[in-house]
């Protein structure tokens, strides 16, 4: 067959930031685990599937040495996550893909293993209720399987058969007796979670044996009785296997909830409440390499005038006296590991516009900071010697890649991996200026190729949600490289309640979203806009969640800005406080009067810049209800005209089934071309036709 020769040969985009279709499809890297002898690392590498409309992920390997190229060693429609290296060497992970052995039963999220040895992965464990997540103990053979079970569940075959008459019956109806019901995205229960300890199972009888057969593994469950109090709250396994420590979340009444630390026997299913105080919650970090000492993580329980505090410290496994570490450090830390030896730990922490690593001398709490540059480090593990830590590394100029790290000089390496770092459609710059009050405000600002001289570009401030944050590390959801190519500058600031910047920072903003928060916002804007490679007349501001918060305050406050984009945004916070899934959080940060003087529904009348209002059907941390109340007000109540036929040039983009997040790769685009369309149309004063998927 001839080719057509008058067939338009497809046209590479300067960057993967100036077509969509190629920026969704740019693979996606997390999670990263390594194995007992520090010779395997595993990450999740998440890709487009063959409809586009989902993302799918496999499990690759990489050379921490890094002289070999990164190789896959999952591959199935429906991809793989959690992995966690055994003792021997053999990795578990979970999957919904089919057992090829028992192809007639409905797929669930199974334990599957793949050998250290090679060869294929087979299915360890598979029930009807599913595998959320596995751990596994660094020293011994043993793993913790988390999992859910039905409230009224005796065993695991009760809870097969409660499922089963459940499914049959097509009943999806929840009778509750607490609070939350639901979180983010997920509405709770009926289902509880439990912690199962991962044992061998026997042989079947009767069944003929082959020389690679081995018995699929049991679930002992540790965890029987505890209720829901175990929604959002992990296990860590001591590096014997013999304990878990938790951390345990109790009713106080008035649909209020407070953590405790509990350890469990892993043998037993023996349970003690080893740290509790009405003033503070607990969280479990790792254990230590001896098994003696626990990292708590300790967060200051909050109010209206208390605003939140998080520091560390070490605990006797079978309880004892907490003793603080690093009290002292004007930080928020996230214990990563322990060092082998035991000496210390290592942690990252936001800093400026950054959250390194760092070592903490657990016998003087001295911390050093090891990483040097402006990134992000998450998912730390440790080699066996100490020497080195791994890590997934991100900043707002590439997104997560695997590193290496000498944790004696700094150094980081990156190691050859699935994914290059895509180019960039402009560049970062850092932007001081100091707020009314005197304090320093830090943002970033994504410059576009060819800003400055005769062309000064169109400026778009972008408030990040939260509100305890900051804008440190890539996000997938919130790229300003998008608009970057499209000719904007991104103002990225952090301003007050942002982390990283010391407890002051959050004492400026708490309780008071509309003061400080605002003001350091527009000093921000202001510095940024008086610069030559800025145009101050072609401005917009947009956020999501507490940035689309900000956003509608912004609204109410100023008409400086041409657009406003508002992304699952807070609008009536007296509506919002009682009906968000985590209520019994937000009533403590303000007060009904203070909720009232911050909400920004107040000021709806003001509002003349015309606002694209966007929000998810399923959002359950600011429920849809703020989406629909803002825009009837801003159609009935705002002071932007409508024209003669009643219309005006607000706008709302509703997705029936997306949440807090659009995360579903059509989605996101239709997402980022509405955007692109409302800013270039009040901004720029041009037409750019919506995307045609919509259907206009």
């Amino acid at each position: 067959m001839t080719p057509d020769t008058n067939s338009p040969t497809p046209v590479k985009p300067k960057t993967p930031f100036h077509d969509l279709d190629h920026f969704v499809a740019i693979p996606r890297l997390s999670g990263l685990a390594v194995n007992a002898d520090g010779t395997r690392l595993v990450t999740s590498v998440a890709t487009l599937n063959s409809k586009c409309n989902a993302y799918v992920s496999a499990l690759w390997e990489l050379d921490p040495e890094g002289n070999s190229p990164a190789r896959r060693i999952t591959r199935s429609a429906k991809g793989e996550s959690g992995a966690a290296f055994l003792v021997n060497g053999d990795l578990l992970f979970t999957s919904t893909r089919p057992d090829p052995e028992n192809s007639d039963e409905d797929p669930v999220s199974a334990l599957w293993k793949l050998p250290a040895q090679g060869g294929e992965a087979r299915i360890v464990h598979s029930r009807r209720g599913g595998v959320q997540g596995v751990v596994a103990a660094r020293k011994a053979d043993a793993a913790v399987v988390v999992a859910e079970v039905l409230a009224g569940s005796s065993d695991e075959k009760d809870d097969d058969e409660r499922r089963k008459a459940r499914k049959e019956a097509g009943v999806e109806a929840i009778l509750h007796t607490g609070y939350p019901v639901r979180h983010w995205d997920a509405d709770l229960g009926p289902a509880e979670p439990r912690f199962f300890v991962v044992e061998e199972g026997e042989q079947e009888a009767l069944k003929p044996a082959t020389v690679d057969e081995q018995p699929q593994l049991a679930l002992c469950n540790v965890t029987v009785g505890m209720g829901t109090s175990l929604r959002n709250n992990s296990p860590c396994i001591s590096p014997d296997g013999a304990v878990i420590i938790t951390g345990q979340t109790v009713p106080t009444g008035k649909g209020d909830q407070r953590t405790v630390l509990v350890r469990i026997d892993s043998a037993t299913g023996d349970r003690t409440v080893i740290l509790d105080s009405p003033d503070y919650d607990y969280d479990a970090g790792p254990v230590s390499p001896d098994n003696s000492t626990v990292v708590v993580v300790i967060s200051r329980r909050t109010g209206p005038t208390t605003p939140p505090d998080v520091k560390l410290g070490l605990l006797p496994v079978n309880g004892g006296p907490l003793a603080p570490l690093a009290a002292d450090w004007d930080a928020w830390p996230s214990p990563a590991a322990w060092l082998p030896d035991g000496s210390g730990l290592i942690v990252t922490a936001d800093d400026d516009g950054a959250s390194p690593v760092f070592t903490l001398d657990v016998a003087t709490g001295a911390v050093r900071r090891v990483t040097q540059d402006a990134a992000s480090y998450t998912d730390v593990v440790v080699s066996p010697d100490g020497a080195t830590a791994y890590a997934l590394r991100s900043s707002y100029e590439f997104p997560p890649e695997v590193v290496r790290i000498d944790l004696a000089s700094g150094t980081v390496t990156p190691l050859p991996g699935p994914v290059e770092r895509p180019a960039l459609s402009g560049r970062l710059e850092r932007v001081d200026t100091t707020g009314e009050d005197g304090h320093p405000v830090k943002s970033y600002l994504v410059l576009p190729a060819g800003a400055g001289g005769s062309s000064p570009a169109p400026l778009l401030l972008w408030i990040h949600g939260g509100p305890l944050g900051s804008w440190n590390a890539w996000t997938w959801r919130w790229s300003p490289w998008l608009l970057a190519a499209k000719g904007y500058a991104v103002l990225l600031p952090d301003p007050a309640l942002s982390t990283g910047y010391g407890q002051k920072m959050i004492e400026r903003g708490w309780g008071a979203w509309g003061d400080a928060p605002f003001t350091d916002i527009m000093a921000a804007t202001d510095a940024v806009v008086a610069r030559p490679d800025i145009d101050e007349s072609r401005t917009a501001a947009m956020g999501g969640s507490f940035g689309g918060y900000m956003a509608n305050w912004v609204a109410g406050h100023t008409d400086r800005f041409n657009a406003i984009v508002t992304h699952a945004s807070l609008w009536a916070l007296d509506q919002f406080g009682p009906t968000t899934d985590a209520s019994f959080y937000w009533e403590k940060e303000m007060t009904p009067e203070m909720a009232l003087a911050n909400s920004p529904h107040a000021h709806v009348e003001k509002i003349s810049t015309p606002m694209l209002v966007i929000h998810g059907d399923k959002d359950y941390r600011v429920p849809i209800g703020e989406g629909l109340r803002l825009w009837y007000e801003l159609l009935s109540k705002s002071a932007l005209p409508a024209d003669a036929n009643g219309e005006t040039d607000h706008r709302f983009l509703y997705f029936p089934d997306e949440n807090h997040w659009i995360l579903k790769p059509q989605h996101a685009k239709i997402w980022y071309g509405v955007v692109e369309h409302f800013l270039a149309r009040h901004v720029l004063g041009e037409k750019v036709e919506v995307p045609a998927e919509l259907g206009l």
